[in-house]
């Protein structure tokens, strides 16, 4: 089959009806379902969070009342945590560049597939349901006994969707296990994996292990509000504490759940950006599983002040240090990788950078955290809101926008303007460290987490965040108007546009429906820029 026919066969063109993409198995076009899907809440989780900043404008909350902005908050973390950021990359990127990047046709499973995307349609959709019908003002953890018995709303219902999403999850990471161990390309041994398939089976594992407490969990949750079961609260004999270990047994790994993923699509953009092999292949790979095995041992850093034993918080603030070591080697490689490399500066390179910055940041305030007697001075202030945020938002959604940006031309086959990519990514870098980099002062200070009525002394610090929100808004949409823009006036792309390396480049852009005209035999290790390559002119 030629060329030209492979291209006019694309999986873009396997079928136009709304019918054909419904009930399609093919990975890339279950992976666009699912950009769609959690583009979508990603705004939906943002406009709440902007009605938030603009309720924290002024010391008095004069816009929002005070159940109103526990709702605002809890729409704007279960929409953001379980919908957008612990889904996004793996089953967006993850879906469509998994087989590609280790020559296979499909995923192990396909069917399975499209059925994990209409499960988290489902929980989405109860999602917003029951958020428009009445909200829930929990926040995104349903602690108990708030949630079990006082508080106000779709309890019941909001964790149920979570329930529901959670399998969604299950079964996209079996389905990623499997076809790593069983589909890989003649000649593709482990070590000949690129890294951001080395990312996503370390998340694959989390989601295999660790997602079922938490559906247990919730389980509990809706059991002990409907038939008065005394598992959670303590009026009925049950215990607070044990929903925290175990929502916090899940809810730490799944932080890694969001992270790890981007740190695979920043080891391939650095790579790329510098035309260089990733300095330390084996430990960026081994950092990975690491940081999975780890994870499952300091959730009870979470929980430094609920009660727990004084050597239970030490063993697990001991612990928390030590799983920042697999994070600070894949830093350190990527900045040896970028040393002396041939930098190209496109706008995967700015969204690589960012990511790194904000990590950093993130990181070293993480540290922070886990001593013992920080961690009691600035609990849930907005100290802690901050460094989730300089981790989950800052780093996860730049690596997405830059893994949006870097494989867009072979998704789509168009190429998009270079000039708005750059200006979108310093525009987010901007407008996030303006947002929450004062959260940092203001929870240093005493600002508690949740509060929207606030002392006069803090406004100066609120309002300069609210300023720097709303830049974020408009780099965050800019994307929006400049891809859209390419899927009809960009240029073709061709297989390979930025001269980069992996498998998933030697196919037409956009890959035909099933990938590889014949099976590849891998020879090269990852990251091989010894052989001059199609790049962009």
């Amino acid at each position: 089959m030629s060329e030209t026919r492979a291209e006019r066969e694309s999986y873009l063109r396997a079928g136009h009806t709304l019918r054909s993409w419904l009930l399609t198995t093919d990975h890339k076009r279950i992976a666009i379902l699912y950009l769609i899907s959690v583009t979508l809440f990603f705004f939906i989780g943002g406009a709440a969070a902007a009605l938030i900043r603009a309720d924290l404008v002024t010391p008095g909350g004069d816009l929002l009342t005070n159940e109103g902005y526990n709702r605002a908050f809890t729409i704007h973390g279960v929409i953001m945590v379980w919908f957008f950021l612990i889904p996004s990359i793996p089953t967006t990127f993850g879906n469509f560049l998994l087989p590609l990047m280790i020559g296979a046709r499909d995923v192990a499973f396909p069917r399975l597939n499209l059925l994990s995307w209409y499960i988290f349609v489902i929980g989405g959709l109860i999602t917003v349901y029951a958020l428009i019908a009445g909200g829930v003002d929990t926040g995104w953890t349903f602690y108990t006994p708030l949630s079990s018995f006082f508080a106000n709303g779709h309890v019941v219902l909001v964790a149920v969707a979570v329930f529901i999403a959670g399998f969604s999850s299950i079964l996209t990471g079996l389905n990623f296990i499997v076809t790593v161990h069983k589909l890989r390309a003649p000649g593709m041994t482990w070590r000949h994996l690129p890294l951001f398939v080395w990312s996503h089976y370390a998340t694959s594992l989390i989601l295999v292990l660790a997602t079922p407490v938490l559906a247990i969990t919730l389980a509990l949750i809706a059991a002990e509000r409907l038939f008065g079961l005394g598992i959670f609260d303590p009026a009925l004999g049950g215990d607070p504490l044990l929903f925290q270990h175990l929502f916090w047994f899940y809810s730490h790994p799944a932080v890694y759940i969001m992270v790890l993923p981007a740190m695979g699509v920043v080891s391939e953009l650095v790579a790329a950006s510098a035309r260089k092999p990733v300095f330390g292949y084996a430990f960026v790979a081994g950092s990975s599983i690491a940081i999975a095995i780890i994870g499952f041992l300091v959730w009870g850093h979470h929980m430094f002040v609920a009660g727990q034993s004084m050597y239970a918080s030490t063993v697990f603030s001991f612990l928390s240090l030590v799983v920042a070591v697999p994070s600070a080697i894949k830093v350190y490689n990527w900045t040896a990788t970028l040393h002396k490399g041939r930098i190209a500066l496109d706008p995967p390179f700015f969204f690589a950078a960012s990511f790194i910055g904000l990590f950093v940041i993130g990181g070293l305030t993480g540290l922070a955290l886990a001593m013992l007697a920080i961690d009691v001075h600035v609990h849930d202030t907005y100290f802690v809101v901050a460094h989730f945020h300089y981790i989950m938002v800052g780093g996860t959604v730049s690596a997405y926008f830059g893994a949006l940006h870097y494989w867009w031309p072979k998704m789509i086959g168009r190429k998009y303007p270079l000039v708005w990519g750059r200006l979108s990514a310093a525009a987010i870098f901007f407008g996030f460290n303006l947002t929450f980099f004062p959260q940092f002062i203001l929870g240093y200070l005493g600002m508690p987490r949740r509060y929207h009525v606030y002392d006069p002394p803090f406004q100066v610090l609120h309002v300069l965040s609210s300023a720097g929100a709303s830049i974020l808004a408009v780099a965050y949409l800019m994307p929006a108007f400049y891809l859209f823009y390419s899927l009809r006036y960009g240029d073709p792309a061709g297989r390979n546009p930025w001269g980069v390396t992996g498998l998933e480049w030697t196919v037409p852009s956009p890959p035909p429906k099933h990938n590889f005209m014949e099976t590849p035999i891998v020879t090269e290790l990852p990251y091989d820029y010894h052989v001059e390559r199609e790049g962009e002119q």
